[in-house]
């Protein structure tokens, strides 16, 4: 199975306005992502995002439906991490998270992407936001912008 980036060359974000709701749980995971995703964003010469924190990743779903509600973005990002532990909970949260995020999208029409990371151990966790490793952060703002640009080639939305 590969791995990267499909297309060449980075997408041009200059038009793409993005949003990214990230959560504060998990903060030292989500964090580095978030400095990722800013910094790609950047790259492809996106508007700076609008940056809204969120207790935990539960919380994602409802900030990423008013972002998307007020119409000043083409795209939210959702950024958060959920590590597995001895209890259900993990099941509920990020399963929960996961539903309401794409049911955002979806209905609206609007990417909302899932940026949460779902790991099974706190070690797969760091390493999916460590920026000298596989940090993931910067996947998933190029993700939105790439998801932007192919929309828009679909043509005008009825939603």
């Amino acid at each position: 199975m590969g791995h990267g980036i499909a297309y060449s060359g980075l997408p041009d974000g200059s038009h793409v306005r993005i949003a990214v709701v990230a959560a504060r749980w998990n903060g030292f995971l989500v964090e580095p992502m978030l400095a990722e995703a800013v910094k790609a964003l950047a790259e492809v010469g996106a508007p700076p995002a609008e940056i809204v924190r969120v207790p935990g990743a539960f919380e994602l779903p409802v900030a990423a439906k008013r972002a998307v509600s007020s119409r000043r973005f083409d795209a939210v990002l959702c950024l958060g991490a959920v590590i597995r532990g001895d209890t259900p909970h993990f099941d509920f949260v990020a399963g929960e998270a996961a539903r309401g995020i794409q049911e955002v999208a979806v209905q609206t029409g609007v990417p909302v992407l899932f940026g949460v990371l779902t790991t099974n151990t706190l070690a797969q966790a760091e390493e999916r936001a460590d920026p000298a490793r596989a940090n993931k952060g910067r996947e998933f703002a190029l993700g939105a912008v790439e998801t932007v640009l192919a929309l828009r080639s679909l043509g005008p939305t009825s939603f």
